[in-house]
């Protein structure tokens, strides 16, 4: 497995968020069935760590992924981006044959 990979920009937006939230202290990036697409990335804010969980940390963020949910990301960017469009979170998944035009959606 490559592992997830936070980008500097997904980091530092979720630490800005985390900032605001004195009650949680991670955003955890989950995977369902479900979407235009087969797959959708669920992405939550918690207080609480799995046993389990891998935690990425950068620049004073925490990110936390289930194993199962990694079996579907490994190799993933996660990214932050600002554009004219609006802004969002992005997964860079390689594994992905298709997707939806809502971003969160995608088949394997």
């Amino acid at each position: 497995m490559n592992g997830v990979v936070v980008s500097e920009a997904a980091a530092k937006r979720v630490a800005r968020i985390l900032s605001t939230e004195p009650d949680m202290n991670a955003l955890r990036v989950s995977v369902e069935g479900g979407g235009c697409s087969g797959f959708s990335y669920k992405f939550d804010l918690t207080d609480a760590k799995s046993d389990d969980d891998i935690v990425l940390a950068s620049e004073g963020a925490t990110v936390l992924i289930d194993p199962i949910s990694l079996q579907y990301m490994d190799g993933s960017i996660i990214d932050f981006v600002d554009d004219l469009m609006g802004q969002s979170f992005q997964i860079r998944n390689p594994n992905a044959t298709a997707s939806c035009g809502c971003g969160t959606s995608f088949s394997m």
